[in-house]
């Protein structure tokens, strides 16, 4: 094998074609993934962590990829994050004004997706497709627009008691998920929630929430060649060596005949890739 390229890794590029093109990221490298399925590669963690927001050496990373300082005062790594209901941003808590205002403060659409099956989830509109790509979806169809992230956040609670909002991640690497119409089960479930969706216009404005009419529902179709019978998964940190045939790529795993990996889970690790 032949090392190509070494450096921080982040999160795979991705882009929407048939089936979806990915690149790795190795510090300025980019290097094409598909041209490598069903062939053997090795990537290999040297042991240095950097901080993929301040570059500073870490001992460990937290939510995938920041030094402990950056996780405790970025507002990216805030649990509103997580769960984008309780955004503060308007009681003018945000521990970064400047980054809410670019990142929260602006149109989020709340979709459907169907990975390991059916969940709801929101994204700024920016990130369709990509989030979508980046979750395992084979089917997406985006149901509501609305101006913020708290506003999001409040439809997918509201959603959520009527379909999952998580990805069963061993589930979509072990099959493609079942077809679904996409466009029935938005209807089903924007009926069975209509006066909860109402509460909310009543809350934030009758333009804030809008219901997206005459959308077509995305398919996504994956570069693999097989999927694992069992799933088992690779650690950098107690496995700094991964090697095997590269099967598949979907979301952000690469599927090898040896188990998987999640790259974005291992974000700011230096990591060297051969083939």
């Amino acid at each position: 094998m032949k090392n190509v390229a070494q450096g921080t890794l982040r999160k795979m590029l991705s882009r929407l074609e048939q089936p979806v093109a990915y690149q790795i990221r190795l510090g300025e490298h980019a290097v094409a993934l598909n041209p490598l399925i069903e062939k053997p590669i090795k990537l290999q963690f040297s042991g240095v962590i950097n901080c993929v927001n301040c570059g500073r050496k870490s001992s460990k990373s937290f939510n995938q990829g920041y030094c402990f300082p950056c996780f405790q005062r970025l507002a990216q790594c805030d649990s509103c994050i997580i769960h984008p209901e309780r955004c503060h941003f308007d009681q003018g808590t945000c521990r970064e004004p400047s980054w809410g205002e670019q990142f929260c403060m602006q149109d989020h659409i709340v979709y459907l997706a169907n990975s390991s099956g059916l969940k709801v989830g929101i994204t700024r509109a920016t990130q369709v497709p990509t989030r979508w790509v980046d979750q395992g979806a084979t089917q997406a169809l985006a149901i509501i627009r609305v101006r913020t992230r708290l506003q999001s956040g409040a439809v997918e609670v509201v959603f959520k008691q009527h379909v999952a909002d998580k990805t069963n991640w061993r589930e979509m690497l072990k099959s493609e998920a079942a077809a679904l119409d996409m466009q029935a089960e938005a209807e089903r479930l924007l009926a069975e929630c209509q006066s909860d969706l109402k509460q909310l216009e009543d809350k934030f404005g009758f333009f804030a929430i809008t219901v997206l009419n005459g959308v077509e529902p995305v398919s996504i179709n994956y570069p693999v060649i097989s999927y694992p019978e069992k799933v088992s998964s690779f650690n950098f940190d107690k496995t700094p060596v991964v090697e095997g045939t590269l099967m598949g790529i979907k979301g952000q795993y690469l599927i090898l005949d040896t188990g998987v990996i999640n790259l974005r889970r291992f974000s700011g690790y230096e990591v060297s890739l051969s083939y």
